[in-house]
C-alpha cells in the first residue's frame, strides 16, 4: 500500500502549519516554498482540509491558512483520510462496509487484510502533529530553520 502525493504532501503542509501554530495565518506560497511543493496543488489539498475542519482560511493581505485545532488534536490519520479516503489494503475491508464480500465468512485472506488495515489505522491515529513537532525538535536540536520532510 502506497500513499499518493495527496497524503504525503498534505502531511508536509500541515506540519508546516503546526510549526507556525499560534503565529497567525501562513500564505500557501510560503508553505509551498518551504516544503518545495506546488501552490496550485496545495490549493486543492487545502480545499479538502478546510472542508474537513482541519484548517481555517483567513482572507486579506495578511491572510492564509492556519490549523483549526491545536497540533495535539490533529492526527496524521485525520489528514491522510481526508485526502486519501479510507486506509485499507483491499476493498473488502473498507471501513464503510458497503463492499461486503459474499465470501467474507470463510475468506482466509480477509483476516490478513483486516489486520493490516487495523495496524495502519492504529499507527496513523496515534501520531499527532504535536508528536511530529517534538520529533522535529529532537532531530534538529531545536533549530527551526533546519528541516526536510
Amino acid at each position: 500500500m502506497k500513499l499518493s502525493t495527496k497524503g504525503r504532501y498534505g502531511v508536509k503542509a500541515m506540519f508546516e502549519l503546526a510549526l507556525n501554530f499560534g503565529e497567525g495565518p501562513i500564505a500557501l506560497n510560503s508553505i509551498a516554498e518551504k516544503q518545495n511543493l506546488s501552490v496550485h496543488y496545495l490549493e486543492q489539498l487545502f480545499s479538502s482540509l478546510r472542508k474537513a475542519g482541519l484548517v481555517k482560511s483567513i482572507r486579506g493581505a495578511q491572510g492564509g491558512y492556519m490549523l483549526a485545532r491545536r497540533p495535539e488534536n490533529i492526527t496524521v490519520g485525520d489528514i491522510i483520510r481526508t485526502l486519501e479516503g479510507p486506509l485499507a489494503p483491499a476493498d473488502c475491508v473498507m471501513d464503510d462496509d458497503s463492499k461486503e464480500c459474499y465470501k467474507a465468512e470463510y475468506c482466509v485472506t480477509r483476516t490478513i487484510w483486516e489486520k493490516i488495515r487495523d495496524s495502519i489505522n492504529d499507527v496513523v491515529d496515534n501520531i499527532t502533529l504535536q508528536d511530529m513537532l517534538e520529533d522535529h525538535k529532537k532531530m534538529t536540536n531545536g533549530d527551526s530553520y533546519m528541516y526536510y520532510i
